[in-house]
């Protein structure tokens, strides 16, 4: 792995941050980075792997596993109405049965031969990771316990992301009814014991950090949050305005977009829905999404999913190379 994996890693962010520049930029600046497969088509997907060029990462998402009431689904789009006026749109009828076109993804990652595949939500079957191995790519896992650790090895990978409670957007976790957020990569660096090399995520705000992470026995350090801001991502504005104007203050983990725990900055729409919210990862990703889309229209990020880490504050605008140039030690 570390023939392909440098010390600093962009990581993937779906929803828009993510694009080819922001990889390319990465690579030229002598970091790592990743695309984000989640939420796209197959047809996107392969457009942004023709638009990348050297060692670069792709991210997919594992399926979810059924929502485990459907009944609280139900209850929630109930309480989603008055958004839905706030807005003017419809929230859609209970989708239960989405894979992210997971087996075309992977089968897109074979035939272009990815250089570094992780997967996020869950384990990949063994086969899969067989598969990409047999077509030259380097095969990541993301964890956030060490028993989801144990669990990942199991299916042979070349090494496993270690995300903190820290980390900024969708936590990893296989337990959405038990996580709080509150575990910081550096704590799970020292619980693990794993024969591959782990890759730390979470909290990163600066260039200590890197180093205190890599010190720690972390091979490479992910950073998304320290990237929001940069000329080449695809940060919608009005994240951008939110971050750069100081509204935000501090980051909370919640459900209410997308019924997976993620960190956001706390706005009107976490303070609101947070608490109501249930399990239920991707259906109440499709019940918010009018509501998120109009927002975002609007330029309302009290409406928004604004996915950062506890980084955030150290977040700036700025060419990636030099914000890599910031978090290199």
């Amino acid at each position: 792995m570390r023939d392909l994996i440098r010390p600093l890693i962009v990581a993937p962010m779906a929803g828009g941050p993510s694009t080819p520049a922001l990889v390319n930029a990465a690579t030229k600046a002598g970091a790592t980075g990743f695309l984000a497969a989640g939420y796209k088509t197959p047809p996107a997907v392969e457009d942004e792997i023709r638009a990348v060029e050297g060692t670069y990462g792709l991210n997919i998402f594992v399926p979810a596993p059924p929502p485990p009431d459907v009944a609280a689904l139900n209850n929630y789009r109930d309480l989603l109405r008055g958004e839905a006026e706030r807005y003017g749109v419809e929230i859609p009828p209970l989708r239960l049965d989405d894979d992210d076109h997971f087996a075309a993804k992977v089968e897109m990652a074979i035939a272009y031969g990815v250089p570094l595949v992780s997967f996020t939500f869950g384990v990949p079957d063994r086969a899969v990771v067989a598969a990409l191995h047999d077509a030259g790519s380097r095969v990541l896992i993301t964890v956030t316990t060490p028993a989801e650790a144990a669990r990942a090895l199991q299916a042979g990978p070349d090494a496993l992301i270690v995300q903190g409670g820290t980390a900024g957007g969708h936590s990893a976790t296989t337990t959405p009814g038990q996580y709080r957020g509150d575990t910081p990569p550096s704590a799970l660096l020292r619980a693990m014991r794993s024969d591959v090399p782990l890759i730390a995520a979470g909290g990163v705000a600066g260039a200590e950090d890197v180093d205190r992470l890599l010190g720690a026995g972390a091979v490479a350090v992910q950073c998304g949050t320290a990237f929001l801001l940069a000329d080449e991502a695809g940060t919608r504005p009005a994240q951008r305005e939110f971050m750069l104007s100081g509204r935000a203050t501090e980051t909370v983990v919640t459900r209410a977009f997308t019924g997976q725990p993620a960190r956001a900055l706390r706005n009107r729409f976490t303070d609101t829905y947070s608490g109501a919210a249930p399990i239920g990862y991707p259906a109440v990703h499709h019940l918010t999404a009018p509501l998120r889309a109009a927002a975002a229209r609007d330029g309302d990020a009290d409406g928004l999913n604004l996915w950062a880490g506890t980084g955030f504050r150290a977040a700036r605008p700025g060419p990636v190379a030099e914000l890599v140039a910031r978090l290199t030690p």
